[in-house]
């Protein structure tokens, strides 16, 4: 699937199961709330908090979906084209970054 794909299809479940898209505002918010989520699992599972019984049964890549849904619903909201958004953001770190983490003595092993 493409992200155009992603962006279309996400707006036609909206409009038959959704009623509306949240206002941009809520839905901030509950992208801060999906992106805690994350955060959550990956500081348990991954990083030095030990993880509680409830949380095991977390599923990250549910929880990564959460947040590109609702950041799809911001891109349709907001008339961003997440294909061109991505192509370019890509085209600047290149650009940007080129030799720049091969410069960094910190990455290497």
């Amino acid at each position: 699937m493409t992200l155009h794909e992603a962006q279309h299809q996400v707006d036609q479940w909206i409009r038959l199961h959704g009623v509306r898209y949240f206002n941009e505002m809520t839905n901030m918010a509950i992208l801060t709330e999906e992106v805690g989520e994350v955060a959550r699992i990956m500081a348990r599972r991954y990083g030095e908090q030990s993880e509680k019984e409830a949380d095991r049964s977390k599923d990250l890549g549910d929880e990564m979906a959460d947040v590109l849904w609702v950041l799809i619903c911001l891109a349709n909201q907001t008339g961003v084209d997440l294909t061109a958004a991505f192509q370019k953001n890509m085209t600047k770190k290149t650009e940007r970054d080129r030799d720049r983490h091969h410069q960094n003595p910190k990455l290497r092993d």
